[in-house]
């Protein structure tokens, strides 16, 4: 383990008292037989033999109550990824908005973080190029599409559009991306918690205190800034590739020889 942070509703301040579990996300090194030599891990709890390259770890504890993996997180539940570091720089070099997160977040949001962490995070503007514009806006449409109910949208929260109308967290979540994506586009940086007066108005959202369609017409906007941004953002076309691989065979190579 290199770096383990809060991630969710919690790190972002928009979590509502008694109704979230907490999210974490964390990166690793892999042992030199796992990326050198042939040894795989298990593919997963009921796979039986089966086995894979290792990407990831997750642990998710209301997997532990009955009902095993059909089961729902919800207050209390703790919910865990851990990427190899090799997955993680991948996805963070494309601009995947979850993973990029894990740069920014606040020392107090951080459960554990070593020397290769330290520098990762030291670093994290070599990660950050105009190709965070594409997932950021992919991110949020899929989120919207949720939120209204799309044709082959997923929504798992039937309960919410009962009360509301909409599923409220989809539409924060949408709203929070169209925010994050326009600060990262326009600064390089993503600050977290969300600063006021837009995490005040999530939390809103998230309540089910605004109607839908406003909260349609805020993303839409959000929408359109970002795709503008995708062109005319001071960004690097590209995010800096060397720096990365140059990071992952160091850090690599000081954990095996250690």
């Amino acid at each position: 383990m290199i770096l383990r942070v809060q991630v969710g509703s919690g790190v972002h301040g928009t979590s509502i008292s008694g109704q979230d579990d907490r999210d974490e996300m964390g990166i690793c090194l892999e042992p030199a037989r796992f990326v050198t030599g042939l040894a795989r891990v298990p593919r997963g709890i009921d796979a039986g033999n089966a086995e894979v390259e290792f990407e990831q770890y997750q642990r998710h504890t209301v997997w532990d109550r009955p009902g095993g993996l059909a089961n729902r997180s919800g207050a209390g539940d703790l919910d865990v990824v851990i990427y190899s570091a090799r997955k993680w720089c991948r996805l963070a070099l494309a601009g995947n908005p979850t993973v990029l997160l894990a740069l920014f977040v606040p020392d107090e949001e951080v459960v554990y973080r070593n020397r290769f962490g330290a520098e990762l995070v030291d670093n994290a503007h070599r990660f950050v190029s105009k190709l965070a514009a594409a997932r950021f806006l992919g991110y949020l449409q899929s989120q919207r599409d949720a939120m209204t109910g799309a044709v082959g949208a997923h929504t798992n929260r039937p309960e919410l559009v009962a009360v509301h109308g909409y599923d409220t967290k989809f539409a924060m979540h949408a709203l929070r991306l169209g925010v994050q994506g326009v600060e990262l586009l326009t600064t390089g940086r993503i600050t977290l918690p969300v600063p006021e007066p837009e995490r005040a108005y999530l939390r809103k959202v998230r309540r089910g205190e605004v109607e839908r369609d406003e909260v349609v017409a805020k993303v839409n906007e959000g929408e359109a800034r970002l795709t503008a941004l995708r062109d005319s953002s001071d960004l690097p076309e590209e995010p800096d590739r060397a720096w990365v691989d140059g990071w992952l065979h160091r850090s690599h190579m000081s954990y095996w020889s250690d």
